[in-house]
């Protein structure tokens, strides 16, 4: 195909999602840490496509919002009324007169389309075909609009189901909705498009046959099952949910991430694992997440907008939050929270710790039950650790504070002032023995409850 063709991809998003019980739209429930729209719209820079019209409901600013930060160069067009498909892309009129070689036509609630899908459609374009719907073959065509098809295998026609005879209805190839449309002749051939069926709106795939009226030849692209499915509702979100992650745990695995039980893996659409990274079971990695080379992520972890160094260990039962970055074999261990904070090289913060907006210097070690204090109710402080400091046990840092390199904080320390460099601060009351206490207190409260039972 050559690169000198013009693409507008046309991005239906008008609809409201009933089925979904929801009060988001349903364009903008997330697969795989990402809104359906957003899926898609990556697939269509994937293929190329450069300009781009989404088409959204009356009041759907989130929509709209959610397209632009996408697809910033993208237009947005209200589809006022819910007319059928054609009138729908019709709503773009103004985007389509602007003129394109190759006019694709994609469905945001279809979000596991690829790029390679896009460029295939377009490929039929750059062969002859006037229009190239995409199929799929499938294993219970219930519902979905049939491709009828001549002896040479070219399209003639797409009959809704409720339009189909009983022998059409029989064809398992189906209408995935997807559809590639000569762009020179595309707006005279939506303008065709009547209204003349059982639910009386207007059809897209109606435009099959009017271009072989003009003679022009229709084909199908066929697609797999899986990549086609359209989101309806809950059930149908979580199928995409389960084909999206095993496509992203097959890509790491071939990409030479080590997955001991990758069905209880889950990640993001837009995670970034490198070489010998091993991820141990049940281990959830959301948005924004960056791990390099031969890191550890060890089970029972969550992972958000969080940047992990080269050999770094995580866990067992950690939690980065969204702001944490470790550097080169940091290590965080259980029941750790990092959030928008730095760990330097080497540094360690091993169990049942909170670290929060804060910077770890080099090989500091943070011991057990440390805090750092970093929200008064109103705003929030950092807290400084040079490198080799040395935070003992259930210590609490007030922040604003500093921790000076190479110092010592005794355990169970309430730190609120700086401490220099190299220096041991204590602060905690001072410990206090009474000789033989406890046995005479034992005795008194026993002598107590006797009297007391024999009242």
């Amino acid at each position: 195909m050559s690169s000198s063709r013009k693409a507008l991809a046309i991005v239906l998003a008008a609809g409201e999602g009933t089925r979904m019980k929801s009060d988001t739209p349903k364009v903008l429930h997330q697969v795989a840490g990402r809104s359906m729209l957003a899926h898609v719209l990556a697939a269509v820079a994937e293929a190329g496509v450069e300009t781009i019209a989404v088409v959204v409901g009356p009041g759907r600013e989130d929509v709209t919002a959610e397209a632009l930060k996408r697809a910033p160069h993208a237009q947005t067009f209200v589809q006022a009324e819910r007319l059928g498909t054609a009138h729908a892309v019709l709503a773009a009129r103004a985007a389509i007169a602007a003129g394109c070689d190759d006019l694709l036509v994609l469905f945001a609630d279809t979000p596991l389309v690829t790029g390679a899908t896009i460029r295939a459609l377009r490929e039929a374009l750059a062969a002859g075909a006037g229009v190239a719907a995409l199929g799929f073959s499938a294993a219970d065509p219930f519902g979905y609009g049939r491709l009828l098809q001549d002896e040479a295998g070219r399209l003639v026609a797409i009959r809704e189901e409720k339009d189909a005879s009983a022998a059409e209805r029989a064809i398992r190839l189906c209408n995935a909705g997807l559809m590639a449309i000569d762009g020179a002749a595309a707006a005279d051939w939506l303008g065709q498009i009547g209204n003349s069926n059982a639910k009386g709106e207007f059809y897209l795939t109606d435009i099959v046959e009017i271009a072989r009226a003009c003679g022009r030849e229709a084909r199908v692209v066929v697609a797999d099952e899986t990549e086609v499915l359209g989101v309806n509702d809950r059930i149908q979100l979580a199928q995409a949910e389960a084909v999206a992650q095993n496509r992203l745990r097959r890509a790491a695995m071939a990409a030479g991430v080590t997955m001991i039980a990758p069905e209880t893996v889950f990640l993001s659409a837009d995670t970034v694992l490198g070489r010998d990274v091993t991820i141990e079971p049940h281990v959830v990695i959301g948005p924004g997440v960056s791990i390099a080379d031969k890191a550890v992520i060890h089970a029972f972890s969550h992972l958000e907008g969080a940047s992990v160094g080269q050999g770094a260990t995580i866990g067992p039962f950690a939690r980065l939050r969204p702001g944490a970055a470790l550097a080169e074999a940091a290590k965080v261990g259980n029941f750790v929270e990092i959030k928008n904070a730095n760990v330097a090289k080497g540094a360690k913060v091993n169990h049942l710790t909170y670290i929060g907006d804060a910077d770890i210097g080099a090989n500091a070690n943070i011991g057990a039950g440390t805090i750092t204090c970093n929200y008064d109710g109103f705003f929030k402080y950092r807290t400084e650790i040079g490198e080799n400091a040395f935070i003992g046990s259930n210590s609490a840092l007030v922040a604003p504070v500093k921790i000076g390199a190479g110092a010592y904080v005794g355990s169970g320390s309430v730190v609120t002032k700086d401490v220099r460099g190299d220096a041991l601060v204590v602060a905690r009351g001072r410990q206090m023995e009474k000789a033989g206490w406890a046995a005479s207190f034992r005795a008194i409260q026993a002598e107590r409850k006797a009297a007391a039972k024999k009242s």
